[in-house]
């Protein structure tokens, strides 16, 4: 057991915790109430702790390949989500420098006819809150917010959680999925901070009605450029236009005002697309986000205590992946929980086992897909002849090994 593990004898539990059956999920986000309604389809319960008062999400948009699908279909949200999703036409790649459409991924019928189901973007509130309105229509599923979680002990019979406020919980077992600064994998792991890459991200929502860019207004577009990137979409069926501003800069572990931001923004991006100062102009400069990731590893678990999403294999966006691997993780996991007999330690070997190999490819694959967006000098030019030769067939050879889903046994294959 890591020292980082606190672990007690049970009587020093007795009378001091909120005892239950109920599997306790540390993370009121996608991954955590995705695994608490497939728990709950299988008859087990589980208690989600939430730190913030309420659960509710950052209001930006997200994107969803087919494989999403796979587990949306599962625990029964897909109508909710569909109902308030956008299907862009295509993908597209553009040079950030000339305009030039470097990619072009169709996301219609053909993308549908080869992977079974559509692309999507959807306002990430949205999609929340279908799954918060399907959690509360669960009676295994009970939601608790403003619990903010200091610490955890387990031993071989219960794991008991402390909050801030000096509550405790106790269940038999423990799921973190409480994001990329996970506390319990500080605990279980220890491994630091998340490794931060010289980037960092401005994110806004614009009403469609005010966006005056010559740019495209149904695809989803990113424009790559040497050391910075723009992408953007539509939201809630073409009434919203959601942007993000990713680049490199010396100051990504720092905070300032938003004049210093706005010129260094006007800097790095000086030799960029007029329609990209334009969409650079409409941005939201009152917070950014440093861009970051964590280096794969092969163990999520100790005992009775395992780690899910963001909190266990956290990946770089370029693939607009990672909470397609949380969402993927909260289905694998409850099934591995159900057919464990109670050998949660188990099952959780079992979940890694499932889960390592796709999750770490997308990881390192991530890493490799920023270089390519991010290509400057002769590189960007290697790019870019290297692109001209793709199509749709080759894209879709590409994606299969993600955009196919994945087996609950080994990870690999469709779900």
């Amino acid at each position: 057991m890591s020292a980082h593990c606190i672990v007690a004898p049970i009587d020093r539990l007795a009378g001091v915790a909120l005892s239950s059956n109920s599997i306790l999920i540390v993370g009121g986000g996608l991954g955590g109430l995705t695994a608490a309604l497939a728990l709950a389809q299988r008859g087990i319960a589980s208690r989600v702790l939430e730190g913030a008062p309420e659960f509710g999400a950052i209001g930006y948009g997200i994107q969803f390949g087919p494989n999403v699908f796979h587990v949306l279909d599962r625990i029964g949200i897909t109508d909710a989500v569909m109902e308030k999703a956008d299907r862009p036409p295509a993908v597209l790649m553009r040079d950030a420098l000339t305009g030039n459409e470097l990619v072009r991924i169709p996301t219609g019928a053909s993308l549908r006819a080869r992977f079974k189901h559509p692309y999507i973007v959807l306002h990430r509130i949205d999609l929340h809150n279908a799954l918060l309105d399907a959690c509360r229509r669960m009676p295994e599923i009970t939601l608790v917010s403003d619990a903010m979680v200091t610490g955890f002990e387990q031993n071989d019979e219960a794991v008991m959680l402390a909050t801030a406020d000096g509550r405790q919980f106790t269940g038999p077992a423990l799921v973190g999925a409480d994001g990329l600064r996970s506390l319990l994998r500080a605990k279980l792991i220890g491994d630091g901070e998340p490794r931060p890459i010289g980037y960092v991200a401005h994110r806004t929502i614009v009403p469609m009605s005010e966006l005056k860019a010559d740019v495209h207004r149904q695809e989803v577009v990113l424009w790559g450029g040497p050391g910075f990137h723009i992408v953007h979409y539509p939201l809630r069926h073409g009434t919203l236009f959601n942007i993000v501003a990713v680049f490199r800069t010396s100051t990504h572990g720092e905070r300032a005002d938003v004049e210093s931001y706005r010129a260094e923004l006007q800097n790095t991006y000086r030799d960029a697309h007029p329609a990209m100062h334009d969409l650079l102009a409409m941005m939201d400069l009152g917070r950014r986000w440093q861009v970051g990731d964590r280096d794969p590893v092969r163990l999520w678990s100790q005992g009775r205590v395992v780690l899910m999403g963001d909190a266990a294999h956290p990946p770089l966006q370029s693939f607009a992946q990672g909470a397609c691997m949380a969402i993927e993780d909260g289905l694998c996991l409850a099934e591995m929980i159900h057919g464990a007999g109670g050998d949660f330690a188990g099952a959780f070997r079992r979940f890694e086992a499932a889960r390592i190999l796709r999750t770490s490819r997308l990881q390192l694959e991530s890493r490799a897909l920023w270089t390519f967006y991010h290509a400057e000098g002769i590189a960007r030019d290697v790019r870019n002849a290297t692109v001209a030769g793709w199509d749709e067939a080759h894209l879709h050879r590409c994606l299969a090994w993600l955009y196919d889903g994945f087996s609950l046994s080994d990870g690999a294959g469709r779900n």
